[in-house]
């Protein structure tokens, strides 16, 4: 992921936040990485770390199939993003996932508060350093995450789901 520039500050105004970009090639790899989730050796073998969501559009009804990453909470999964798609996910609205080759349907919560959003991704960043990396977001050597770069990234547009699968 890279970002846009920050929009420079006004007089005695704070720097906006960047807003998240997709990387280059980013579609190229969201498709070869869904075609391998599907195979049924590979995709149990990456199902450990990532999941494809299956949603529809809310304004424009045009259906996306987007592998994410995920870190296990008990029964359920959780996914973050800064990306505009998480807006298509609704708390109380099923989602349907494809999770270590099988497609389910699961229920949603969005998180969208300071405090919610920098402790789901806490919790993501501390189990999974790609994501980590993926979200600009430091750690310290005891795997920690750098509470800055989580409130950057909240400030950025950052969102956190957890999916309970049915």
């Amino acid at each position: 992921m890279t970002s846009e520039p920050a929009t420079p500050p006004s007089a005695g105004q704070p720097a906006a936040p960047a807003r998240a970009k997709t990387m280059a090639l980013q579609g190229v790899a969201n498709s070869v990485v869904r075609t391998l989730l599907r195979a049924p050796l590979i995709g149990s073998a990456m199902g450990g770390r990532l999941i494809t969501l299956y949603l529809v559009g809310r304004k424009s009804g045009k259906r996306y199939e987007i592998p994410v990453a995920y870190t296990r909470d008990g029964e359920d999964l959780l996914i973050g993003t800064p990306f505009s798609w998480g807006r298509n996910l609704r708390t109380g609205e099923p989602v349907e996932i494809l999770l270590k080759g099988k497609r389910r349907a699961a229920a949603v919560q969005v998180i969208t508060d300071e405090a919610g959003v920098t402790a789901h991704y806490a919790v993501m960043v501390r189990d999974n350093r790609q994501f980590a990396k993926f979200n600009k977001v430091g750690v310290d050597r005891d795997g920690n995450p750098n509470p800055a770069d989580l409130h950057a990234a909240w400030a950025a547009g950052a969102r956190g789901f957890r999916l309970t699968p049915r």
